[in-house]
């Protein structure tokens, strides 16, 4: 095996590390989601009705803004990191 294949191997291995990372991430985010409905769900639902009303809904407003605020904080976390890293 010469040089130039090694090399191409090599950054092929790479990229499908890459991939198989940033599929990872995805599928954590969705779980995180998932989670994330449930316990506002179960937190603001008493009973479920036909119409929410100004109590749930504001419940779950609330709760979707911490769940925002949270995951952008995550993620400007982790592209500090990022940034860091690549320096």
């Amino acid at each position: 095996m010469d040089q130039k294949t090694f090399l191409s191997e090599n950054a092929e291995a790479a990229e499908l590390q890459r991939l198989i990372a940033v599929e990872q991430q995805k599928a954590q985010f969705q779980a995180q989601v998932h989670n994330f409905t449930d316990v506002c769900w179960d937190k603001c639902m008493d009973k479920p009705s036909s119409k929410l009303d100004s109590r749930t809904e504001t419940c779950l407003v609330s709760c979707l803004e911490r769940f925002i605020d949270t995951t952008l904080t995550i993620t400007n976390r982790f592209t500090q990191m990022v940034q860091k890293g690549a320096h």
